[in-house]
């Protein structure tokens, strides 16, 4: 009969880690804290903020997620009340902080894709001066200009195809069904349609990130934020564990965390995403309903459970950070990490294209920005198939020696 063994790289396995080994976890994650705090402060928040500012509000944002994982995970260890108070504060610090970044990576992966998409060097360039042109426009506040310029740019198509020239109001929709355009026009169409898209793109998700970057500061300057950071300065050297945390085996709350990922992994179509193509996931891409796809929740909150359960491994090989890197689980996280940017991607195309009285071209390029975006969370979704196939193949390795 097989015997099971425990991994010597687990950080399960060996002495039993009791609250003194969450303490010191909890004492070096609100240390951490602190320290990327003063960075902030010194680093200066400007309009856009500097280098060293924004690595400093990263650092804020991890060991704020680390310092939450940790009382969720190992609350009934803990002061019940003062984690009931404590998490939803540090969630909130860590979700306005990461809108910035967000908003930004998300602009930068969209117009990658819209570069790669229009299959020439000439698009970027192409894109570029739209995206300036639209940033003077929309300053200047010419919206009439921009419609004669799209009339504009319909005729000179027809010209472009060899139709005579005729005012844009008489192009019939009849001349396009008999002639269609060559191969070389359906490429510039494209061009400036994913010209366009971008500039849209642009101005929108930059005043999202604007607004975000007002808004993180605004927060860091709040009394809510003062308040929540005295917090963190006395857990910094006091950690409020119960009576029974001495005594208590740290083991068990971490492996119930890992079975709560497993069990949500097992929910997941796992068989579906197993092959590289879904079609279905292209079922309700552009519904006229702006709620999140109906397909990603699940696999964002498989996303943050192994979070926790990362977390959980950290925690328990205690605030020095001897837990062994897990490989499978680390390409685990970056799959779904790709998941999730790929989805929120795909609903700010989706976003974009509901703008009122865009373009044709326009309203097409981010149709398939859309639908690219969202063949990169069936590749994510694939690739994590594939991470988690060798973690269950690992741990039955494990289980049978």
């Amino acid at each position: 009969m097989a015997q099971r063994h425990l991994d010597p790289t687990d950080p399960l396995a060996g002495p039993a880690p009791t609250g003194d080994t969450l303490a010191g976890y909890l004492r070096a994650q609100a240390t951490e804290f602190l320290r990327a705090l003063r960075l902030h402060r010194e680093t200066g928040s400007g309009a856009n903020g500097s280098e060293g500012s924004v690595e400093a509000a990263r650092a804020l944002r991890r060991s704020a997620r680390r310092i939450s994982a940790g009382l969720h995970t190992f609350q009934p260890l803990l002061d019940t009340d003062w984690c009931e108070g404590m998490r939803p504060e540090l969630a909130w610090v860590s979700g306005t902080l990461a809108m910035e970044h967000a908003y930004t990576a998300r602009l930068e992966r969209l117009l990658s894709a819209l570069h790669r998409l229009s299959g020439s060097d000439r698009a970027a360039g192409t894109h570029a001066d739209a995206a300036a042109g639209a940033r003077g426009d929309l300053a200047a506040g010419a919206r009439a200009d921009a419609a004669a310029g799209s009339r504009a740019d319909v005729a000179a198509g027809s010209r472009a195809a060899g139709a005579a020239p005729v005012p844009t109001r008489a192009a019939p929709r009849d001349a396009g069904l008999r002639t269609p355009p060559p191969p070389a026009q359906e490429r510039s169409n494209l061009t400036v349609g994913a010209a366009k898209a971008g500039a849209l793109l642009d101005r929108q998700l930059t005043l999202a990130r604007t607004r975000a970057h007002s808004t993180a500061l605004q927060a860091l300057g709040s009394s809510r934020f003062h308040a929540i950071a005295d917090k963190v300065a006395v857990l910094a050297s006091e950690v409020p564990l119960n009576s029974s945390a001495a005594t208590t085996d740290l083991r068990p709350l971490a492996t119930a965390a890992k079975d709560r990922l497993a069990d949500a992994v097992t929910a997941l179509p796992l068989v579906t995403a197993g092959h590289p193509y879904n079609a279905a996931a292209l079922i309700h891409g552009l519904s006229p309903d702006t709620v999140p796809h109906p397909q990603d929740a699940p696999w964002h909150q498989v996303r943050l459970l192994l979070r926790l359960h990362r977390y959980a491994r950290e925690a328990v090989s205690g605030p020095k950070g001897n837990a062994v890197v897990d490989l499978r689980l680390l390409s685990a996280g970056q799959a779904l990490n790709r998941h999730r940017d790929a989805s929120e991607a795909a609903a700010a195309a989706a976003q974009a294209a509901r703008t009122p009285r865009i373009a044709p071209a326009t309203a097409y390029a981010l149709g398939v920005l859309h639908a690219d975006q969202r063949h990169e969370v069936e590749a994510a979704r694939f690739a994590f198939q594939q991470a988690w196939q060798k973690e269950e193949e690992a741990a039955e390795a494990v289980s049978t020696r």
